[in-house]
């Protein structure tokens, strides 16, 4: 028999997620570099894989939401403070895919950041941090507010999704269509995809995270519904995975790849939260709903945040005309938990759409620090 090894480990939430973050220098040695060790470690701190999907042996909370590991060190590039590294744990799949960014849990990778001693609080007020994105090779500047020498974590910031209130930390994205393509891979704002139950329309672009969205009305949806609503219907998430592998296709992205995400988006209604608030169709821009690993988010992705704001900025885009088609550098939208702007600076240049920017609010919060325990011999 064998015992447990104990990682210096901090348990945070960002924005609507949650994840395990480490420090690269604490990592055993083994799983300081890419590879099945560190896979196989990350697998047992978050318990999986599980056939139970369930997560009891372990930190995770068996929703994509929660089922994530962060390693944070020094920054491998210059005019960087950190290097950021995430890995989505599947639930039940022998898998983790480092092939994207959890963009709500960048912003505890800037509060990590500090509270790390990877860069240095300084005196009351906001702490630039400038983070690297090691998976998709961008940066992401974390604008982290500080007091008495430390990360502050409580203020009055609410955000949809989260219970209770914290401190406001806003990220921007540079340059998220950058470095990986056309932002509209196909060369058109919108494309008829061979859906499931016939042609579709859809809109194929790569900002922030690779997406194809559509129409909830040519899906027989409001685009306000909730999860259960999505997620208790198995025929709705192979109906949706049917499309999200025909845009794939179409953006010559392999079958492999977690990539693209999927989305629904409408006009505005009146309609209620997950939570039971009444939201008007006033005062929202738009309605979406995106997937995450498979199920409907609870509320949305930062990554498709950014590539709904950078998809609304682009007159003729189906998220735009759902927007109401007019030019816009901000979007604020309804999803299943409550609402969020996202603001995206758009342009065209030589005939191709690019955005420089995109910028959004979140909050982030140590909720355990100490050491994490998984089996010796896991990994």
């Amino acid at each position: 028999m064998t015992g447990q090894v104990g990682i210096p480990a901090t348990y945070m939430r960002g924005g609507t997620s949650k994840g395990v973050f480490f420090r690269l220098e604490d990592l055993p040695e083994e799983a300081q570099v890419p590879g099945r060790a560190r896979d196989r470690l990350f697998q047992r701190v978050i318990g999986s894989p599980d056939p139970y999907a369930a997560h009891i042996d372990g930190m995770g909370g068996a929703t994509s939401s929660t089922s994530k590991c962060v390693i944070v060190g020094p920054a491998s590039v210059p005019d960087h403070d950190v290097d950021y590294l995430y890995g989505q744990i599947a639930i039940g799949e022998d898998l983790v895919d480092w092939s994207s960014n959890c963009g709500n849990l960048s912003t505890a990778a800037g509060a990590f950041a500090i509270h790390a001693g990877y860069v240095r609080a300084g005196p009351d007020g906001i702490r630039t941090v400038r983070i690297w994105q090691a998976n998709i090779g961008k940066t992401i500047v974390a604008h982290v507010p500080v007091a008495n020498g430390q990360v502050q974590e409580t203020g009055d910031f609410e955000l949809d999704g989260v219970t209770f209130p914290a401190a406001e930390i806003v990220l921007e994205f540079e340059d998220p269509a950058a470095g990986e393509g056309a932002m509209f891979p196909t060369g058109n704002l919108v494309d008829t995809l061979d859906g499931p139950d016939g042609p579709i329309q859809a809109t194929l672009i790569n900002a922030g995270i690779p997406a194809v969205f559509v129409n909830a009305e040519d899906l027989g949806y409001t685009g306000a519904e909730l999860r259960e609503a999505i997620n208790s219907d198995p025929a709705a998430l192979e109906r949706f995975e049917a499309l999200r592998t025909a845009g794939a296709a179409r953006m010559g992205i392999a079958k492999t790849s977690r990539a693209p995400a999927i989305a629904f988006v409408a006009s505005p209604i009146d309609h209620v939260t997950s939570s039971g608030k009444q939201v008007l169709a006033g005062e929202i821009d738009l309605l979406a709903r995106a997937l995450s690993m498979g199920k409907l988010h609870h509320a949305m992705m930062g990554t498709a945040s950014v590539a709904i704001a950078a998809a609304a900025a682009v007159p003729g885009t189906l998220v735009n005309l759902a927007a109401g088609g007019a030019a816009r550098n901000a979007v604020r939208f309804g999803h299943p938990s409550g609402a969020l702007r996202v603001g995206a600076e758009a342009r065209q240049i030589d005939g191709q759409w690019t955005v420089t920017k995109a910028i959004m609010s979140r909050s982030a919060r140590i909720l355990m620090e100490g050491r994490v325990r998984v089996p010796a011999g896991s990994f």
